[in-house]
């Protein structure tokens, strides 16, 4: 068997996706890898077919007791033996399966990194042939990472005390450039393979709400999606409770999951939301990286997570099947406050530094800023993630609440200088709130005990809304002219930028929605967002609900989750297709020759006995345009032009000039490309893509604009020169000599 062969007997994909094929090679030719690739686009895959081909045994370390369950299930009703070892066994149930597993019952294991030094199981890998070491969640090895674990350290030493080395292979859905390069350092990876697929996960719908009242918003979307399986994450246990208790009142099915429940009552509650028992889970973020539940529709965040990265893990929990999901995030300035305090009380490693302590703080604190410009930015959602993950893209998203808004921009500068006013006049002690209560002229008790009704700037704005002057603040915020300190109080302060403001040399301009688009607007991000289904028809939605019904008696009568046995992006494949017998349901996607053997008569009677053995189209369209939605859905690019890169054939024709402009460097290696297959690179890629590693940024004086280098760049081959607009006004830009170019060529040859 090869491993086209393995993916369709065990897994019934026809095809691997993006970036698979690529790192299963090299582990196939005995290369390390470091694999980052977004939630739910096969990371699996990537070690688990190779481990089928491989002579020995693959050892995979994984963070947590659910995440081992849920992938040896997975794998054994695919028909791949496979055993997780871990503290829920007893010491007779893990000897057994180790000697099952040096007998060759096993290829695939999965154990805590806590194991590894244990003597039993150290003595079985000494003996036993380990062909591959597979770190899942890789990034909890990084200081750097938002998730670190020092239980993880301990797989380095676990290495070096084999006999034989293995292949490396290390996986992760987010890790910046930092936690990228703290990984392959740590792990001591040789020479890997490193592929980043890139960030985005084109089924899901992001959004930043700021309702007056959170739990009303809450109740009434997750009325509106009964039945359907979400997630809801709160900061704190206490929000956690109070969620669910409120769900329940509403004769909503929920759980909860945080670290103040007994043991015995979390495993309990995971179990009903993964089995479907209660649909609904309200959890603080102890819960959700062991996980692989498909079908999860919604993930809502009651307060704003510390990080992107924090945030992009755990909506990613939604849409893993590739249908549609929401990712949405329920945004109040307290969120702010809340987070700040819990950074500054985050338990330490007892064996760091005070300055790699104070390193962490700082690095925490800036996460924490960019997640807050997140839930502020009037621009798209999607593309500030990317951004955030050094994946340069530019334009709208269209699914995204942002791109679906009309907005018009204001000019605020006159209320952009009463607020700095308000803040110098209360001497930069105050937050968002109490300035915005100040100038709005609010009476509330707060302000009364801090005496400022004899202020001169008390009123100033009473012209405006309390919530737009806070979404002015919020955009002097992301423009750099007001900083919040790193504090629990979050006080405004001025930056210094706010001089040419007062000046009168720079102007404020706020993106604000369209007051008189509502109608439109509400349109728009109903269309952008998710539906159940956009390629079934009223028939087609019916025979996926006797399907699901079906899916659910097989998993109760088996103990297993509904999701292990088929996924929903199954069920609607098999909607559309309609198989009636065994040769057309192994065409549908996700049924391999076990799932069929177990359960594809089932199912292929249960759609002959809705469709009473006639052919009838359940689908809009026809076949072809039916998968191709399904494949959009998925994130598939196939039929659409790859982002840009070269071949190195392609690149050896490079013509290198003494120096170029970004602008004249893209279009030279956009002369190079398969025009028919590739998109162009763009000049403002190439610097975002500067910006990225630090050799390059942007910066604002006296109102301008100004590029700059830094000192990575200049040796890097960037510096600072002056050119000419075609008005004939001279100002500077930055120009890439050879060596840079060289660099960046580097950079885009097809890996």
């Amino acid at each position: 068997m090869d491993k086209y062969d393995i993916l369709k007997k065990y897994f019934g994909y026809p095809d691997f996706r993006e970036g698979q094929e690529l790192l299963i090679d090299s582990i196939l030719n005995g290369r390390d890898v470091l694999g980052i690739m977004p939630t739910g686009a096969g990371k699996s895959i990537c070690y688990q077919v190779p481990a089928l081909l491989l002579s020995g045994i693959t050892l995979v370390i994984s963070p947590l007791i659910s995440l081992m369950k849920d992938q040896v299930q997975a794998l054994n009703q695919a028909g791949v033996h496979a055993a997780y070892i871990n503290s829920s066994l007893s010491e007779s149930q893990i000897s057994k399966a180790l000697r099952l597993a040096a007998a060759g019952q096993y290829k695939i294991i999965y154990v805590a990194p806590e194991r590894l030094e244990t003597y039993e199981f150290l003595q079985f890998a000494q003996q036993a042939e380990i062909s591959m070491l597979t770190v899942d969640e890789a990034h909890c090895i990084s200081q750097w990472g938002q998730d670190f674990r020092p239980s993880y350290l301990k797989i380095v030493q676990f290495i070096r005390r084999l006999e034989k080395r293995p292949i490396l292979s290390a996986f992760t859905a987010t890790a910046t450039e930092k936690v990228k390069e703290d990984i392959a350092c740590v792990l001591g990876l040789m020479e890997p393979q490193a592929l980043v697929t890139g960030f985005d996960r084109k089924n899901l719908y992001f959004a930043v709400e700021t309702p007056r009242k959170k739990d009303s918003y809450l109740m009434q979307y997750v009325k509106e999606h009964k039945g359907e399986s979400g997630i809801i994450y709160c900061a704190t246990r206490k929000n956690v409770d109070l969620v669910c208790d409120r769900l329940r009142a509403e004769g909503i099915a929920a759980t909860k999951y945080h670290a103040g429940l007994g043991a015995e009552e979390r495993r309990q509650n995971q179990e009903d939301f993964i089995y479907d028992r209660c649909p609904v889970m309200a959890a603080t973020n102890a819960f959700g990286m062991g996980i692989d539940k498909s079908n999860v529709r919604y993930v809502i965040h009651y307060n704003m997570p510390q990080s992107m990265e924090n945030y992009y893990q755990e909506a990613g929990r939604a849409g893993r099947d590739g249908e549609r999901a929401e990712c949405i995030l329920l945004y109040s300035a307290q969120d702010v406050a809340v987070n700040r305090y819990l950074i500054e009380n985050k338990e330490q490693n007892a064996e760091n530094t005070w300055e790699e302590m104070e390193q962490i703080r700082e690095r925490d604190e800036e996460r924490l800023r960019a997640m807050t410009y997140y839930c502020m930015t009037p621009d798209c959602l999607r593309e500030y993630i990317l951004r955030y993950f050094g994946e340069m893209r530019s334009g709208r998203c269209e699914n995204c609440l942002n791109c679906a808004r009309e907005y018009e921009e204001a000019d605020v500068t006159q209320a952009a200088e009463k607020i700095i006013a308000c803040i110098l006049e209360c001497r930069q002690r105050y937050g968002i709130n109490v300035i915005a209560g100040i100038l709005a002229g609010e009476s509330r008790a707060k302000l009364r005990e801090y005496g400022v009704f004899n202020y001169d700037s008390y009123g100033s704005l009473k012209e405006l809304r309390e919530t737009e002057i806070k979404m002015i603040i919020h955009q002097m915020l992301i423009d750099g002219l007001l900083v919040m300190s790193n504090d629990k109080y979050a006080i405004l302060k001025l930056s210094p930028d706010a001089d040419a403001v007062r000046k009168g040399q720079r102007r404020v301009i706020w993106k604000k929605v369209k007051i008189n688009a509502k109608k439109a607007d509400t349109a728009n991000v109903s269309a952008a967002r998710m539906r159940k289904s956009d390629i079934l028809n009223s028939k087609g939605l019916e025979l996926f609900e006797r399907l699901r019904a079906l899916r659910t008696e097989i998993a109760r009568e088996e103990s297993l989750p509904p999701y292990i046995i088929f996924s929903d992006k199954t069920l609607v494949d098999m909607c559309v297709k309609a198989p009636m017998e065994k040769q057309e349901m192994m065409q549908v996607t996700g049924v391999g020759e076990n799932k069929y053997e177990r359960y594809g008569e089932q199912f292929l009677a249960a759609i002959a006995d809705y469709s009473k053995g006639s052919r009838e189209k359940y689908y809009f369209g026809d076949v072809q345009e039916a998968v191709a939605q399904t494949a959009q859905r998925s994130g598939s690019t196939k039929g659409k032009k790859a982002d840009f890169y070269l071949t190195k054939e392609q690149a050896e024709s490079f013509p290198y000039a003494e120096k170029y402009l970004a602008a004249e460097l893209a279009e030279k290696l956009n002369g190079l490309r398969d025009s028919e297959t590739v998109k162009k690179m763009s000049g403002a890629e190439i610097f975002r893509t500067m910006q990225a590693k630090e050799y390059a940024g942007e910066t604002v004086q006296n109102g301008i604009r100004k590029k700059y280098v830094s000192k990575q760049g200049q040796t890097a081959g960037l510096f600072i020169g002056m050119r000419k607009s075609k008005s004939g006004t001279e100002y500077e830009d930055i120009y890439y000599n050879e060596d840079a170019q060289r660099m960046i060529v580097a950079m885009v040859i097809e890996k």
